[in-house]
């Protein structure tokens, strides 16, 4: 299944404030039956409007910056082909949806279903009641480094929420079900590759001598013709 770990900043927390906050980065992460591919999206966007100080202080990106980039309606469609089918993975996913389904809308494209978007964070409230449920405060939790995430960035955050989603879904073991597709997955593999190898040392024997003299003694009685004599 491909899954699209996803991230926005922003100018501000509401799009239909006036005037209006727009998304200023997006960053993306493709995984493909939970495990990174390793194809990433990433768009600085020129937001058409100032940035407030607020907001600069969380990601740091400024309006200097960002008057070279293009517009969102530029990257829209570029955006939506990565994207394509996949189900999203979003840390409060209704605060990024909002804003880029304003965004697709004033652009003149289709909006995208809310059900699209998996939350992690009301996965981290349901598995973890009563205790932060932070991207910083899931790191800590599992053990992620994020110490490069001085500031908010939408690549590094979907990075960082990748190993996140890996660990709320039952930790780093990707789906070890047969493919679906042409090839074999890694549990296959092991599987049918799989061969015992001899022991450094032989076993001793459990045969007593007593025991080997009287099987002999009676194999003897069956005379030349018994299968055990013909044995070497």
């Amino acid at each position: 299944m491909r899954e699209i770990v996803l991230d926005t900043e922003t100018t501000g927390l509401d799009p239909f404030d006036t005037p209006a906050h727009r998304i200023v980065e997006i960053g993306a992460v493709e995984l493909w039956n939970q495990v990174p591919t390793g194809k990433t999206y990433h768009q600085y966007i020129n937001p058409e409007r100032d940035m407030p100080a607020e907001a600069f202080a969380v990601h740091g990106i400024g309006e200097e910056f960002l008057a070279d980039k293009p517009r969102f309606a530029q990257v829209a469609q570029a955006f939506l082909e990565f994207l394509g089918d996949a189900r999203m993975v979003i840390h409060n996913a209704s605060f990024d949806m909002r804003f880029l389904n304003a965004e697709l809308e004033w652009a003149g494209y289709p909006t995208l279903p809310d059900n699209r978007a998996l939350d992690t964070l009301m996965i981290a409230r349901r598995k973890f009641p009563g205790s932060p449920a932070s991207l910083d405060a899931l790191c800590r939790r599992f053990g992620i480094d994020n110490s490069n995430r001085t500031l908010h960035g939408a690549l590094l955050d979907s990075e960082i929420l990748a190993d996140v989603y890996l660990e709320l879904t039952g930790g780093r073991q990707p789906d070890f079900a047969l493919s679906t597709g042409g090839g074999r997955n890694r549990a296959d593999t092991a599987a049918t590759e799989w061969r015992p190898r001899p022991r450094p040392t032989p076993l001793p024997s459990r045969v007593t001598e007593e025991e080997r003299a009287a099987h002999a003694a009676f194999v003897a009685e069956l005379g030349n013709g018994a299968l055990w004599s013909k044995q070497g």
